[in-house]
């Protein structure tokens, strides 16, 4: 789960973050309102959307006058803003956050995410702030500066110091740097969080450490932990096929191509996907429907395929351990006949109760294409797209 920036600051100042003072804004009225409450002279004017390189595609503004705030402020709120992150279609912006401008002498970059190799937290520094991360590791990966921490001990006094030294961060400025590292550290194992990341993290002219920009992810499992986070959601910012699919406990991802997936187990749904490449097509979806899925619960699966134009087939593989095929094959066969099915539709299904099942759509009278390997069920599927 992502947040906006306005909020993720809102969590950085509950653990004592120095972060801009900042209103939130829905319309223009509102922008102007805020900057009038903040007093200026100087105000930013930022786009709030799930995704980085906001600036680059003119989702921030700075305005020295209110009437500034205003044509700013009408120039952002509605655009559907582009960027590296949000991929050609864009996103449209919806909200707003009006900020105090910042007084910037350096621009750093601090980011905080778990390392599954040395099973810890791994905070990352740079003296390259500002940047994509990614394009400072691939042209100056010697900038980037990396602490592994120890999950029992915490980011510790020398730790912070590492980072805060190996980014260059006057003398002056470190003890309150080291400070600010280790509260990011606090906010992350506090807040289950998966991602945190201050790009920039700056230092102001009076030598004050502060933190510009906050991204941050949350591990979805831990959520139930955090209602408070779960309040930060915003529906608008999210696939609503993907928001759909939770709604009936499927796992869903929308991807770019034209072959609808429907499996039960994400490994199998990743091998089916692997498969589907391997045959010269393109998965149009990641779908887990579980082990105990229902005749409703397909259904609605291949509901929300569908409602992706760009699917020209689907591809359903079940191994029958919990699952048995003779349910799945009940639960095809409601599904084709609930949604007036369209498409080409091939079946691979093994284990427990096949040949039932395999029966039962036999006998459907739907014009199903059966498959008995994997190979065999995503040649057929590419076949029958093309």
């Amino acid at each position: 789960m992502k947040i906006h920036e306005y909020q993720g600051k809102e969590i950085l100042r509950q653990f004592n973050v120095p972060v801009p003072n900042g209103i939130p804004a829905h319309s223009v009225d509102e922008a102007v309102e805020a900057a009038k409450k903040l007093g200026g002279p100087v105000w930013v004017i930022k786009a709030q959307i799930h995704a980085g390189g906001r600036g680059k595609g003119g989702g921030v503004k700075v305005a020295k006058s209110l009437d500034e705030v205003k044509t700013h402020a009408s120039q952002i709120m509605g655009m559907q803003l582009k960027t590296h992150q949000t991929g050609p279609e864009g996103q449209k912006v919806r909200r707003l956050l009006v900020e105090d401008g910042a007084d910037i002498k350096k621009e750093y970059y601090v980011g905080l995410l778990t390392d599954r190799a040395t099973q810890s937290v791994v905070v990352m520094a740079s003296s390259e702030g500002g940047m994509d991360i990614e394009e400072v590791a691939a042209s100056t990966p010697e900038k980037i500066i990396k602490v592994f921490v120890n999950p029992l001990v915490g980011l510790t006094d020398a730790d912070a110091a590492k980072l805060a030294q190996g980014i260059c961060v006057p003398e002056a400025s470190q003890a309150q740097a080291k400070a600010v590292l280790q509260s990011l550290y606090k906010v992350y194992i506090d807040t289950d969080a998966s991602l945190v990341e201050i790009n920039p993290l700056i230092l102001e002219g009076n030598g004050g450490i502060k933190a510009l920009d906050a991204k941050f992810n949350f591990d979805p499992n831990a959520l139930f932990r955090h209602p408070e986070i779960v309040a930060y959601r915003d529906l608008d910012e999210e696939d609503p096929a993907e928001i759909e699919a939770s709604k009936f406990d499927l796992a869903y991802i929308s991807l770019d191509g034209n072959i609808g997936c429907l499996v039960n187990g994400a490994g199998l749904a990743m091998a089916t996907m692997d498969t589907i490449k391997l045959f010269g097509g393109e998965p149009a979806n990641f779908l887990d429907v579980g082990g105990g899925a229902s005749a409703e619960k397909v259904t609605e699966a291949f509901k929300i395929m569908l409602k992706n134009k760009d699917v020209k087939a689907i591809l359903v593989n079940i191994f029958g351990g919990i699952m048995k095929c003779d349910v799945i094959a009940d639960g095809v066969i409601t599904a084709c006949k609930a949604v007036n099915l369209n498409v080409p539709l091939v079946v691979r299904m093994k284990g427990t109760n096949e040949v039932l099942g395999k029966k039962m759509l036999a006998e459907s009278g739907l014009p199903i294409i059966s498959a008995d390997t994997m190979a065999e069920a995503a040649t057929k599927a590419v076949a029958a797209v093309k």
